[in-house]
């Protein structure tokens, strides 16, 4: 493990003083409290018949007054040779000539971007498609001897690129070169002024977004219950000093041997094992570990419909003749799982867990995944709290010292609002973005209030009917992202104030590093342990 250097550090090889008295060390406690903004309606509630047409009406509609407020400001005075702007309700009354500004769901048309319609089109595929770094390649694009819309690179798309704005009415083509700087993605609600064009096109002169919801304060939410209460206004509860709060993902538990050793060195230094006095006793500050995506290998996904009916072809295709249906035992490896769950479980004792599931984790692929289930856990889902568990008050439900929860996850830690995913979100992002800024791509999201702002285009999820579960209600504190190439964060401000601390998590297997964060100053910290050869 970095940290100290051990050349200086003889405290380990003095012989111990067994007059004194042996210090141990209590945890941090911390205060933990789980949303359930992005649960999905449980049994027969639950359908897949709606059209995914109606969750992007909806997500206009939860957005468009917040957009329409920010617009107001910037382009009720905006104007060009003694014309104001003027404000349309839909995207086909803009008018040729006329300066106008107008809100909109964004659409990227893209070379490489994957169609379901092609998809179902093509009934053999001679080879498979191959995989997509990024949804738009200039190569791809000249080839194919496509205009230019949009923007190079830093922003959103280059060569072959359109960029579409569309709402209820009717969609609308936009070009310009203030695209250029901008990061869109498709399903991101924006504002933009400009005029139209003699080729239809609208040319765009600036652009704004939802920009940040509204923050709440620390312990709002607990001062509130607190109110209730019947205490007088204004009294606040004295609470200790918060602790720490670790972050990992990318665990990559594959149940090989001699694949474990970081994940025991890991495991030690969160039980204060290891290192020295100092570093246990900073160790014992840690209140919670947060697993961000992927804590498995070799497991994969809940298969789609489609894909058992692929392997059930290929598997009778080999047979030569027999054909075998259904669950096949001997293909399901039970070693990751059962490692996981070991691990969890030594674990837990001492700390609680919050588990968010990944894109390589037994459970749903369409976002937001539900929480990996108690089944899996044979040994640490006594930790769980008891499916219709209740609290005292009757006002939610128990937490339990172990949380498995959703991806994207919405939280509260010590007065904090939290919000993650396990990377999936911003993974697509990059996709569409020509630039390699994570951070970037991550303060963007926020921006555009969007916890999946692809999702259903190019990210498989849930039809949302009523409302969208991906708008952004509340702006969290703190904005993590797992399973990310290496460890970043910076700090945002919104319009009214708002801070926001982002961190992108690294994969544990690749870079042996954990993050750290003080829930005093959300200032993280990097951990990283390492294996010698």
């Amino acid at each position: 493990m970095n940290g100290q250097d051990p050349s200086t550090d003889t405290s380990l090889l003095e012989t111990p003083d067994m007059s004194t008295p042996h210090a141990v060390l209590d945890r941090t406690p911390s205060a933990y409290t789980p949303h359930p903004t992005y649960r999905l309606p449980p049994g027969s509630a639950r359908h897949y018949q709606n059209q995914y047409a109606d969750m992007y009406f909806a997500r206009l509609a939860q957005l468009k007054p917040a957009t329409l407020a920010i617009a107001a400001d910037a382009f009720d005075t905006f104007s060009i040779a003694d014309e104001t702007a003027r404000r349309v309700d839909r995207v086909l009354d803009v008018r040729q000539g006329e300066l106008c500004w107008v809100v909109g769901t964004c659409y990227m048309e893209m070379p490489l971007k994957p169609n379901v319609l092609d998809d179902i089109g093509k009934e053999h595929w001679i080879a498979a498609p191959p995989t997509r770094v990024k949804y738009d390649h200039p190569s791809v694009a000249l080839e194919a001897g496509e205009g230019a819309h949009g923007a190079h690179a830093g922003g959103t798309g280059g060569v072959g690129t359109q960029i579409m704005l569309e709402d209820e009415s009717g969609r609308l083509r936009l070009t310009g070169s203030f695209l250029r700087g901008c990061l869109l993605v498709t399903g991101a609600i924006v504002a933009v002024v400009g005029t139209e064009n003699k080729d239809g096109d609208f040319e765009v002169l600036d652009l704004r977004v939802p920009d940040l919801p509204r923050q709440p304060q620390r312990w709002e939410a607990d001062d509130g219950n607190t109110a209730l209460t019947g205490k007088k206004p204004g009294s606040k509860k004295k609470r200790p000093r918060a602790g720490k709060v670790a972050i990992v993902s990318g665990l990559g538990i594959s149940g090989d041997e001699g694949d474990t050793l970081t994940l025991d060195l890991l495991l030690e230094y969160l039980l204060g094992e290891s290192t020295s006095p100092a570093d246990q006793e900073d160790a014992s500050t840690i209140s919670r570990l947060i697993i961000a995506g992927n804590s498995l290998s070799h497991a994969s996904p809940i298969p789609s419909r489609q894909d058992v009916i692929t392997a059930a072809t290929k598997n009778a295709a080999k047979a030569s003749g027999t054909r075998k249906y259904g669950y096949d035992s001997a293909a399901y490896n039970a070693a990751p799982t059962d490692r996981l769950d070991q691990w969890l479980a030594s674990l837990l004792p001492s700390m609680p867990i919050t588990l968010l599931p990944g894109a390589q984790d037994p459970t749903s692929t369409s976002l937001p995944q539900q929480p990996i289930h108690a089944a899996m856990f044979p040994h640490s889902r006594n930790y769980m709290a008891p499916p219709t568990a209740t609290t005292k008050d009757g006002d939610g439900e128990e937490v339990g010292w172990f949380d498995s929860q959703t991806n994207p996850a919405d939280f509260t830690l010590d007065g904090f609002r939290f919000l993650g995913t396990g990377g999936q979100p911003v993974d697509d992002v990059y996709k569409y973005i020509a630039g390699e800024e994570r951070l970037e791509m991550m303060e963007a999201m926020l921006r555009w209030r969007l916890s999946a702002p692809t999702a259903p285009d190019t990210l498989p999820c849930y039809p949302f009917q009523d409302e969208d579960q991906f708008v952004i209600k509340d702006c969290p504190h703190v904005f993590f992202v797992g399973n990310q190439p290496r460890f970043e964060t910076t700090l945002i401000e919104g319009p009214v104030g708002q801070a926001v601390r982002i961190i992108a998590v690294p994969r544990f297997k690749e870079t042996g590093e954990v993050v750290v964060v003080d829930m005093e100053t959300l200032v993280p910290e990097v951990v990283r342990f390492e294996v010698f050869d």
